[in-house]
């Protein structure tokens, strides 16, 4: 077996089956109503959903590093292309059934070519709080756009805001049958969940609720139903190519539908590692993801992503490799065979139960708190993602956001934590002082230190808060060491900006030291940009408290 080929089989055991056919029976259970309801939400055919889980499947695990990982079609990214492509055509028409392969293309092959050159750093660019904040901002799209089918009342189209307040002005016409199925299947699956993960409470949800339309012959109450599924199985074919106006809108899509799955590709990988302790190479695994995409697309279906419940389900239940996967295709594939009429009865309300359930879950409302605790103000990240999510389109709302955590990150490094030292009483560290804390201060020196590279972005903050620090001065200052651990690059810019602030200082009579310049890299940038020839012979020193000694006021037997 080649070694680029299904190398999450490569040491597969036989004992390891009866435990990948158990877990495999699982996923199946769960994964199916879950794939039925994310191709509505996608906006496309039922069977579709079931058609992305296949080929996800098994091309993740032909292609793909991860034992455990389950690609399949994601409640994550479905409302995002889905609201993309619907800026482009009607959803349910032909051209969106034509376009929605297309992007899932598209998606695959920046996905593979991201595995190809290994660039899965790709996956720290977004931050916690922009994943958590878009990811809220998503579940509140699911859930107003499932709230008509939930209530059995006509959806409204125009922007989510006056859908809401248009759902609110119609509660009175709720079909009480179509709630009490949805809200049914919620709490039923809300329930399992509570217990165990294990359990298929949404499998065992909608059953009941199909039996109940039969039963009591619902759809003569105006409970609609999902019908039975196409057998037509699917073939291989490229969709029809799209016009200019049509790429110039799929691109940045695809790159930010290309986005969302890198970053949750590369959470599962890191959550459920083949081997604990090990990590799993997640280039290969966004490759995998990627050619699941490829697959699905030249079937017709839509772009898949690491599923985390899924992979979870994988794990708790025992399964040992890719053939749990591929157990569960297997099984959906006999159901699509054989008994693909059951679906006549599905109720949509029950499906827009599981939706809203989905929704609950990645709303992660723990991990807000967590931030408000722990983050301070990136809480505010998380309501401005959340907020541009919602606000505007899901697509251009995501891209902004995903801007958001660039800015947020530069930011950072453009304002960063600079303090002045003191020296710990009766020792030679030199330390922030704390508050309450007693500190040793040597008169007319002020220790400086900044805790973030010398870049373009913040040498003149830095060189500011230099120059605040010797206005504090209680004592005329007369020599400043600059404490440069933090200091692990320096640019050009950067590097001038400070030589200016130095050929200032020097003018004006006070010394300038640099201390702890530890990183070999900047030390040498140092060098280079000339921030090291503008010091006077032997201002470089190994601690703060050396170059005090040797400078110092008192050093030098000057008055202070």
């Amino acid at each position: 077996m080649p070694a680029w080929f299904f190398v999450s089989l490569q040491g597969y055991r036989i004992a390891w089956l009866p435990r990948d056919l158990i877990a495999g029976l699982m996923l199946a259970a769960i994964a199916i109503p879950g794939q039925l309801a994310t191709a509505r939400l996608a906006g496309m055919p039922p069977e579709t959903g079931l058609y992305a889980f296949a080929a996800g499947s098994l091309a993740f695990a032909a292609f793909g590093a991860n034992r455990f990982m389950s690609v399949a079609a994601d409640s994550t990214i479905a409302p995002i292309f889905a609201g993309g492509l619907a800026s482009l055509t009607a959803s349910g028409t032909e051209r969106y059934f034509e376009l929605a392969p297309l992007l899932a293309l598209m998606v695959g092959a920046i996905l593979l070519a991201i595995g190809l050159f290994r660039a899965g750093w790709l996956a720290t660019l977004l931050s916690t709080p922009v994943t958590t904040g878009f990811l809220a901002g998503i579940s509140i799209h699911i859930i107003i756009g499932e709230l008509p089918t939930l209530l059995g009342i006509p959806a409204p189209g125009g922007h989510i805001l006056s859908r809401l307040i248009h759902i609110l002005g119609h509660l009175g016409d709720a079909n009480l049958y179509a709630l009490a199925l949805g809200a049914g299947v919620l709490i039923v699956t809300l329930g399992a969940a509570s217990i165990s993960s294990k359990i298929p409470g949404a499998f065992f949800g909608l059953l009941g609720a199909g039996v109940a339309v039969a039963l009591f012959n619902l759809q003569s109450r105006g409970v609609s139903v999902l019908g039975p599924l196409s057998v037509a199985l699917p073939h291989l074919a490229l969709p029809p190519m799209p016009d200019s106006n049509e790429i110039g809108h799929l691109v940045p899509l695809a790159l930010v539908v290309a986005m969302v799955c890198i970053m949750q590709t590369s959470a599962v990988a890191s959550t459920f590692p083949s081997e604990k302790g090990r990590p799993d190479d997640v280039s290969r695994d966004f490759a995998g993801v990627g050619a699941g995409s490829i697959m699905t697309g030249l079937i017709g279906s839509f772009a898949v992503d690491a599923s985390p419940p899924s992979t979870a389900i994988v794990v708790e239940s025992g399964g040992r490799s890719q053939i749990a996967s591929m157990t569960a295709v297997a099984l959906m594939i006999a159901l699509v065979v054989l008994a693909a009429r059951l679906t006549a009865f599905l109720p949509h309300a029950a499906l827009s139960g599981i939706l809203v359930y989905i929704a609950l879950k990645i709303f992660r409302l723990g991990e807000m708190i967590r931030i408000y605790r722990q983050g301070g103000w990136e809480i505010l990240v998380v309501a401005a993602s959340a907020a541009l999510v919602v606000a505007l389109p899901i697509e251009t709302g995501m891209l902004l956001a995903i801007a958001l955590s660039f800015v947020s990150s530069l930011y950072a490094v453009a304002r960063p934590y600079c303090a002045e030292l003191s020296r710990v009483p009766g020792s030679t560290v030199w330390w922030p002082p704390g508050r309450g804390e007693q500190s040793e201060h040597e008169p007319g020196v002020v220790v400086f230190a900044a805790g973030a590279p010398l870049t373009f972005t913040n040498a003149q903050y830095i060189s500011d808060q230099i120059m605040a620090a010797l206005a504090r001065s209680p004592a005329p200052p007369r020599l400043l060491v600059i404490e440069a651990s933090g200091m692990i690059a320096i640019d050009y810019t950067g590097s001038q900006i400070l030589q200016q602030t130095i050929a200032r200082l020097k003018s004006d009579s006070i010394d300038v030291a640099i201390a702890r310049l530890a990183d070999e890299r900047a030390t040498v940038e140092a060098e280079q940009t000339g921030l090291l020839a503008i010091l006077e012979p032997g201002c470089i020193f190994k601690s703060v408290e050396d170059a005090v000694r040797q400078l110092g006021p008192s050093a030098k037997g000057g008055a202070p």
